[in-house]
């Protein structure tokens, strides 16, 4: 996949993170009260600001933690729609150049992640 760098991805995120995800940014000195928020299900989402990813760089149009970015991010412009199953995401004026076999290894891996993400937040609202 070729990124453009549009940061139509990064526009008012609703970014699922797993736990994994959020140790590895925390380990990186980040807070998790500033860059994560929970909806009322309990699931951990990416907090926006100013209308965009907290990690967003307005200034460079690029992610400030890209190389600790959560697998989501890593994944996309793969995503899961309830509707239609594993797709390439519209919004996305690169997802055409997903091949199809990066296609079906992101599947897999967005499908194992939703399923860890949906088991963390069953479990986070049991506390």
């Amino acid at each position: 996949m070729r990124c453009s760098h549009c940061g139509v991805c990064c526009q008012e995120t609703e970014m699922m993170l797993s736990t994994q995800d959020i140790r590895r940014l925390e380990k990186a000195g980040y807070s998790p009260e500033k860059f994560v928020r929970y909806d009322n299900q309990n699931y951990a989402k990416l907090r926006n600001r100013k209308g965009y990813c907290f990690f967003y760089d307005y200034d460079r149009h690029r992610c400030r933690v890209y190389k600790l970015r959560p697998l989501g991010c890593r994944i996309y412009p793969v995503i899961y729609s309830e509707e239609e199953a594993v797709i390439r995401d519209d919004l996305c004026p690169m997802r055409q150049t997903v091949s199809g076999k990066e296609m079906t290894r992101k599947g897999k891996k967005i499908v194992e992640l939703l399923e860890r993400i949906d088991f963390e937040a069953r479990n986070r609202g049991k506390h």
